[in-house]
């Protein structure tokens, strides 16, 4: 006999500002239900789930839960108030003889009941609110970014949790490989409509591709078809035929028909500049250690990473990670050990606190108050890469319009607040991208776009994150820190660091040194060991290489210029193939006259 529906909602209206949310939507929740929600950010997902939960009421449409069924959700902003501790509140639904579920889900979650909740900070508070609903065990979760500000130890503990669970869940998250490990359907919100498809995250981009594909087809069969009625309309008068009312009255249909189509949102026009370009050597640490009282943050630690590398920093929260981001880029001096940092640096920094915001004042106010954008004269100019740029258009680019340009930063849902903040990190030239937690609230869309931005970054990137897929498709080289002032440098991305470590195969780490983003995934070969002074020949080689570093430069400027001549190529074929050959044979030569200076200057310093 088929079971009850856990949650169904019929014909849910619902409208913010005279904007509709939802308008006639029908959802049914079935036990044993594993669903993903996925949608960009801003679609309705939160407010969804609210709905789903019983926050929120509907402007029309029911909700129904049938009696006995407890329906418990995890919010992204848990309100706390009235509880001393976040024990208290994570064990408030429950009798004492079951404390022990907050204690087991407080473990898993690495976070301290006992902490006070006036000093708990926002991770610490949304930890709490996960543990209470799993320590409550409701026949149907709901749960809203649950990965958020959890290291990767406790996202896969929370992943063997729920797979394991009897009940039913719908969770939203970021972070793909969560969803995938997880989810058996996906619920799609697009444009104030749900689709559900039968089957996990795993292949939702190649359908959502599809159906955008299909109504793209179906739009313009419709244009045409309102061409054709339009012009059959016109000549009709003109050759004063009879009118034939019917087909007017659905060339008008016609036209509503199409004027009612909801266009998709654009990707954001997010775009990196290098600037210019960085010396060989980025970063150098020989033997750093650093200790806060009894905690030992870093031991005996060395890395070179070079021009071009991508480096993802990974470890539990409280580890250190941003703390050996800060020593590589300066910020924080190492108790031992030093740090070099190369020619020509320009840092871009993502903060993960969102610091760099101000809650209080809007977007317009947040961009133009930045001394780095700063337009001198000009109130509604923003400078973006060098170029003055109206604050609302340049906001538009991040798919934000000119209401919420307005509007205060405290406004706007996590992943907004994450847009606005690499709209600020994008205006900027830079050739050193620190990269904190980047990937928190942001949309599948705004993720993909973000990776395929990192990937032509011709800079270099170093990155902090959680989120195991991002980590794949970005880094080249993964540094695992694991406590106790242990730092191991590894070749790859996640699933290269878990093989190293024999958590599914057993290669050995690698040497502690990043590799390029192009190399294949093996470490990179070691610059030659100092062996003593150099030879004359050697001193005069290394007083020339710099004259002849820069000369490779310029030509290489001049050829790029050439070919990037429009209509070069159609014109001038011949010329624009030698150019071509000139450019990548400059290329070769430069890089090699760059590590012959690294080497050289190793073994004078030696």
């Amino acid at each position: 006999m088929a079971q009850a529906p856990l949650l169904q909602l019929s014909g849910i209206s619902l409208t913010f500002g005279g904007n509709p949310v939802f308008d006639g939507l029908d959802l049914v929740v079935q036990p044993g239900d594993r669903l993903a929600l996925v949608g960009r950010n801003g679609s309705g997902k939160s407010t969804l789930m609210k709905v789903m939960a019983g926050l929120v009421e509907a402007d029309a449409g029911a909700r129904v839960v049938p009696p006995g069924i407890h329906v418990g959700y995890m919010e992204q902003d848990p309100d706390l108030s009235g509880f001393a501790t976040l024990g208290d509140y994570a064990g408030s639904a429950l009798a004492p003889e079951e404390a022990y579920r907050v204690a087991m889900a407080a473990e898993g979650l690495s976070f301290n009941p006992d902490q006070p909740v006036a000093t708990a900070s926002g991770g610490e508070r949304r930890r709490a609110a996960l543990a209470k609903l799993l320590a409550e065990a409701p026949e149907l979760m709901l749960l809203d970014e649950p990965t958020n500000h959890l290291d990767i130890a406790a996202i896969q503990w929370l992943e063997r949790e729920l797979s394991e669970t009897r009940a039913a869940f719908v969770v939203i998250s970021h972070d793909r490989a969560f969803l995938r490990a997880l989810s058996r359907a996906t619920l799609w919100i697009d444009r104030g409509t749900v689709r559900r498809r039968e089957a996990g995250f795993d292949g939702f981009e190649d359908w959502r591709d599809r159906i955008w594909a299909e109504e793209d087809e179906a739009r313009h069969k419709l244009d045409r078809k309102i061409k054709a009625e339009a012009r059959w309309a016109v000549e009709g008068i003109s050759a004063r035929r009879k009118r034939n009312m019917g087909r007017v009255r659905a060339l008008q249909a016609l036209r509503a028909e199409r004027a009612a189509q909801i266009r998709r949102q654009g990707t954001a026009a997010m775009e990196l500049d290098a600037g210019s370009q960085s010396g060989k050597l980025v970063i150098e640490a020989a033997g750093i250690s650093k200790t806060y009282g009894s905690k030992v943050i870093l031991r005996d630690f060395s890395l070179r990473i070079l021009r071009g590398d991508r480096v993802a920093f990974v470890g539990p929260n409280g580890v250190g990670k941003t703390t050996l981001l800060k020593m590589l880029t300066g910020e924080v001096l190492p108790d031992a050990g030093h740090v070099r940092l190369g020619t020509n640096l320009q840092i871009a920094v993502f903060d993960q606190t969102r610091a760099q915001l101000d809650p209080e004042a809007s977007l317009w106010e947040n961009l133009t108050g930045d001394p780095q954008m700063r337009v001198s004269g000009q109130a509604d100019q923003v400078m973006v890469r060098g170029t003055p740029r109206h604050v609302v258009g340049y906001l538009k680019d991040f798919l934000f319009d000119e209401r919420q340009a307005r509007a205060p930063v405290r406004s706007l849902s996590g992943g907004e607040k994450a847009r606005l903040l690499l709209a600020r990190l994008m205006a900027r030239e830079s050739n050193l991208l620190i990269l904190d937690e980047p990937t928190n609230d942001l949309d599948v869309e705004t993720l993909d776009l973000l990776q395929d931005i990192l990937g032509e970054y011709p800079g270099t990137v170093l990155l902090v994150s959680h989120d195991r897929d991002f980590i794949d498709r970005v880094a080249s080289t993964t540094v695992a820190m694991e406590g106790d002032g242990r730092a191991i440098v590894y070749a790859g991305g996640w699933t290269d660091y878990r093989a190293q470590r024999g958590e599914d195969a057993a290669p050995a780490p690698v040497a502690a040194k990043a590799r390029p983003a192009a190399a294949a995934p093996t470490a990179k070969a070691a610059a030659p060991k100092p062996q003593g002074a150099l030879s004359f020949a050697e001193k005069h080689r290394l007083e020339a290489l710099p004259g002849l570093i820069e000369k490779l430069e310029a030509e290489i400027a001049k050829l790029a210029a050439l070919l990037a001549t429009p209509g070069l190529y159609e014109k001038e074929p011949a010329k624009f193939r030698k150019g071509s050959e000139a450019l990548a044979e400059r290329q070769a030569a430069l890089s090699a006259a760059e590590e012959e200076w690294l080497a050289l200057e190793e073994k004078a310093g030696g």
